[in-house]
């Protein structure tokens, strides 16, 4: 436990001094945006194709993973939608389904995970950063527009939507940065000297930098939230993700290696432990830009990755 916690502590500790940075004025808010700005555009993708250029193709994307992630994420969509809906409406169960699902993967997950269990952690992750991406949002998204008021165009409305968080996806740099990352990997391509270092300098600090910046993102969004939202709207959904969704994973990862699926250990862990992140910081953006209940879905995010501490720690120690 002890050496579990040498890692997470400091991982933890970096977004509370984010959070505390940000609620006592010595981060100014109109900062905030451009630390996430730097993190997404610049640190994030260079850490990412390092990654992606160290490892061969076979060890980025490995289609079985991926298959279970996928079907899980599907799953943990549909009963956080069902448990909810009633409750809260389609959209904000549709969103609160979304961070139910989307891990905080890019930010958190890569660098945590490698420094858990070293550079070959960063392939399962990063496949699961694709589905979420590609895959999660989409529907997610999707579903929100199912909530209409014209019931006529239902399925334009949430096709057009579907379609629009695609090319989002497509827009955001971090798949190009794994692509390129995996292209150079396949072409046996080497930076020039001035560029390796260059492309070193912002990945060494993507780790710290992301951190920081959840806690303060996780501020802003709770300081800008429209409506106050009790524990019973969001404390569920919390549990939802840090508990539901990766006793899900085991469970499908097992069932699909009784199946004959080439799952081995190390990447089962890797995609349970992925699962028990918190949720995505930056889906209480796309809520207040969708319209939905940004009160609800920052507090599901402040809440999974404040009880994260405890119940990731607990799984990683589980699985060492």
């Amino acid at each position: 436990m002890q050496s579990i916690l040498a890692v997470t502590l400091p991982f933890f500790a970096l977004v509370l001094c984010g959070y505390l940075a940000a609620r006592r004025g010595l981060l100014p808010e109109a900062a905030v945006p451009g630390l996430n700005a730097y993190v997404l555009y610049f640190a994030l993708p260079c850490m990412l194709f390092r990654f992606g250029a160290s490892m061969p193709f076979g060890k980025l994307i490995d289609p079985a993973l991926i298959g279970v992630y996928a079907l899980c994420a599907l799953v943990v969509v549909a009963l956080t939608v069902a448990l909810t809906v009633r409750s809260v409406g389609l959209k904000n169960a549709a969103f609160g389904a979304l961070v139910a699902a989307f891990p905080n993967s890019g930010f958190m997950g890569v660098p945590l995970l490698v420094a858990l269990h070293g550079d070959a952690a960063a392939g399962p992750v990063i496949g699961t950063l694709l589905v979420d991406l590609f895959m999660t949002s989409t529907l997610c998204l999707a579903l929100a527009h199912g909530e209409h008021d014209g019931a006529g165009d239902d399925a334009s409305s949430a096709w057009a939507t579907a379609t629009r968080a695609l090319r989002a996806a497509l827009a955001n740099p971090q798949p190009w940065a794994i692509a390129l990352g995996a292209v150079a990997a396949a072409a046996s391509l080497q930076l020039p000297a001035p560029a390796a270092q260059f492309v070193k300098m912002l990945a060494d600090s993507a780790s710290p930098v992301a951190l920081f910046t959840i806690g303060a993102v996780l501020w802003r969004a709770g300081r800008h939230a429209h409506t106050r939202t009790p524990a019973r709207d969001y404390l569920p959904v919390a549990l939802i993700k840090l508990v539901a969704h990766p006793l899900l994973v085991v469970g499908v990862g097992l069932a699909a290696r009784a199946m004959g699926l080439p799952i081995t250990s190390f990447g089962l862990t890797v995609l349970v432990l992925a699962a028990a992140l918190p949720s995505a910081s930056n889906v209480s953006l796309l809520a207040e830009r969708f319209g939905a209940d940004n009160g609800r879905v920052a507090r599901i995010i402040m809440a999974s990755t404040a009880l994260a501490f405890v119940s990731f720690t607990l799984i990683a120690w589980a699985l060492a």
